[in-house]
């Protein structure tokens, strides 16, 4: 019944002692999927947002490997689990009802059954939406009373500060004052036309929507891309509760506002009109699962639409957990900060979550104290706001989403002190760079993010100087592209994004008509003192000190992504610069990607076979090891 195996073991070329072996194996260990053995309602029906689960038994088919797929008309999520005794549990749930196909292979080959077709019953996604026509607001004059309202819920008076800036950098306080059910007003007097920065924070942080764009006097071109959305129904929201948030379109003037929520249960939505500019809405879900909200104007989606807010069931565990030792701000980079979490008796999963100015997921660390306590500790390697989630059995606790500042709250990052400005923010040709200057004088340092979203792709080129940053871009298809500039976290800078209109002649064929180009630069801090001085002092660089890792230095295929790593967080300032010199044509294409605390990422995509010299320069130096020499296969 066994059958002999010879098997070859070399090393440089050459047998080792007593090799080859022979190794016997029995008919019963060579994987037979006639044998696997599958079960389970999963395989026969389903119905919607609801697990759907099977068991499948490989105890008697031998050694082999196991493939799975579910394919039918929503994407599903296929969860495995060993139960340890040779067999795996299946669990997946199906969004929208159908036949879906599913087929499982063992050793290549179909097991018996495959592939299974399951009728799945139940609603799909439901999609509720509301619509409200928005008049062209009255024209704000200089010396006339200026509102703006919000509406936030669990908040002090106390802990708010609210502040204008004119046209002219003039930087005043303006009044707040607070009315019923969590509304508050913001009220200031102009003393010139043009377009106002209103920053309202709450214990040093920008509140959703902030920092406010107000134009006194006549009206800019409005549109989709002039609204406001923020507030904590955007963010999370529980079952059967109330989920807010607010929408401000007095920049955007006349039009259609629409506002659609669509999940696993149909929304309840209720739309409040303040009259003023803004509006509020609140809507009420009766499943768990993710919802998609979209606000759109004239048709248009606002900037960061459609949201998507994980809706949970409430937990009364999760509501018995308390957070110690959060601080919120006066965190430094590079430094690990840490809370304690108690559980007060719960009994659970803990789990953290910590998203970066920038956006990235960062590496959390939880920690048990004790039976009853845990720490979460992380490492932030930006300045800005992180966003920390902590749920227990998949519910937030009380006060999760945290926001916690790191650096110097009074002048780190803050994105309402940051301005840009340029020819390039308005206007453009194909084929010609166009340009504008983000002015980060006064902002502290923090992570600028830079998106370009139009009919096509753009090569962007992003140079320090004297005034924080200049962002050059080539569009290559005529069109609007709009241009969001985000600093110190999620939050927009007063006018972004922009609309650019860009005219000329098609020079690429685009087979979308929505390409997005992003940027991140780690910013750091400028003062009035360093206007003039605009290049970086050669002694603050040291180009022995960087650390390059990677396949990528030695070895690269045609066709595919070659990539490595760079450490420049011991060279000091300086920029990065990699090139590629190859036999006949140059590199397709080059990127190079910071991942914050000047780590970066490079990847390079090659055309043909043969050496090539890779360049690596840290300023005017080479790092230590290039010029690197590459042989392509």
């Amino acid at each position: 019944d066994a059958l002999p195996i010879l098997v070859s073991i070399k090393k440089n070329g050459h047998h080792i002692p007593n090799s080859p072996i022979t190794v016997m194996i029995s008919q019963s260990e060579i994987g037979d999927a006639s044998r696997v053995r599958v079960s389970g309602p999963g395989l026969k029906e389903g119905r919607t947002f609801e697990t759907s689960e099977f068991v499948i038994d490989t105890r008697e088919a031998g050694y082999g490997g196991l493939s799975l797929s579910i394919e039918g008309p929503s994407k599903v999520d296929i969860n495995t689990e060993d139960l340890e005794d040779g067999t795996c549990k299946v669990t997946y749930c199906p969004t929208e009802p159908g036949n879906y196909i599913i087929t499982i292979k063992f050793a290549d080959q179909h097991v018996p059954g495959s592939p299974y077709s399951v009728k799945v019953t139940g609603e799909g996604r439901l999609k509720e939406s509301i619509t409200s026509k928005r008049r062209a607001p009255t024209v704000a004059n200089i010396g006339s009373q200026c509102d703006l309202s919000l509406k936030i819920p669990e908040i002090s008076i106390l802990d708010m500060t609210a502040q204008v800036t004119s046209p002219s950098g003039k930087t005043h306080d303006a009044q707040i004052m607070e009315g019923d059910n969590n509304t508050y007003c913001i009220r200031f007097v102009p003393t010139e036309m043009g377009v106002h920065t209103v920053n309202v924070k709450y214990k040093s942080q920008h509140v959703p929507g902030s920092p406010f764009q107000f134009t006194v006097g006549p009206l800019g071109e409005g549109g989709a891309h002039k609204v406001r959305a923020g507030g904590p129904g955007l963010e999370r929201a529980e079952t059967g509760l109330p989920a807010e948030f607010s929408i401000w379109t007095r920049e955007a003037g006349a039009g259609g506002l629409s506002i659609a929520v669509e999940g696993p249960s149909k929304a309840e939505i209720a739309f409040e009109d303040r009259k003023d500019g803004s509006c509020g809405v609140s809507y009420i879900v009766q499943e768990p699962g993710d919802y998609e909200v979209s606000v759109k104007f004239n048709d248009d989606h606002v900037p960061d639409s459609p949201f998507v807010v994980p809706v949970t069931t409430p937990s009364d565990d999760a509501r018995r957990l308390t957070v110690t030792s959060l601080r919120e701000s006066g965190l430094k980079v590079n430094q690990p900060a840490s809370f304690a979490v108690s559980l007060n008796g719960a009994k659970g999963v803990i789990d953290a979550k910590v998203h970066s100015p920038s956006g990235a997921l960062e590496e959390c660390y939880v920690t048990e104290i004790d039976e009853d306590k845990y720490a979460v500790r992380f490492i932030p390697r930006e300045n800005g706001v992180y966003v920390v989630d902590v749920k227990f059995n998949g519910s937030h606790i009380p006060g999760s989403p945290f926001k916690i500042r790191v650096g110097d709250p009074s002048q780190a990052g803050d994105p309402g002190l940051v301005s840009a400005y340029g020819a390039g923010l308005e206007r453009g040709v194909t084929g010609s760079p166009a340009e504008f200057i983000v002015n980060t004088t006064h902002a502290g340092p923090g992570a600028l993010a830079v998106t370009i979203d139009g009919p096509s792709k753009v090569k962007m080129d992003c140079q320090e100087c004297a005034e924080g940053y200049k962002v050059t871009y080539t569009p290559m298809v005529p069109g609007s592209y709009l241009i969001s500039i985000k600093y110190g976290g999620p939050y927009h800078i007063v006018g972004s994004p922009f609309k650019a209109k860009i005219t000329g002649s098609r020079l690429v064929s685009s087979h979308s008509n929505h390409e997005s180009s992003s940027m991140f630069m780690e910013s750091i801090p400028k003062s009035d003192a360093m206007l003039q001085q605009s290049a970086m002092p050669t002694s603050a660089s040291d180009a022995s000190k960087v650390v390059a890792k990677g396949l990528g230095l030695n070895k690269a295929y045609v066709g595919q992504k070659n990539s490595f790593t760079v450490d420049c967080s011991k060279a000091g300032n300086n920029m990065l610069l990699v090139g590629v010199h190859g036999p006949k044509t140059p590199c397709e294409e080059i990127v190079v990607k910071h991942l914050g605390n000047r780590l970066y990422n490079v990847t390079y995509l090659l055309k043909d076979k043969g050496d090539y010299i890779l360049v690596v320069k840290w300023g005017d130096a080479h790092i230590p090891g290039s010029p690197y020499r590459l042989s392509v296969p």
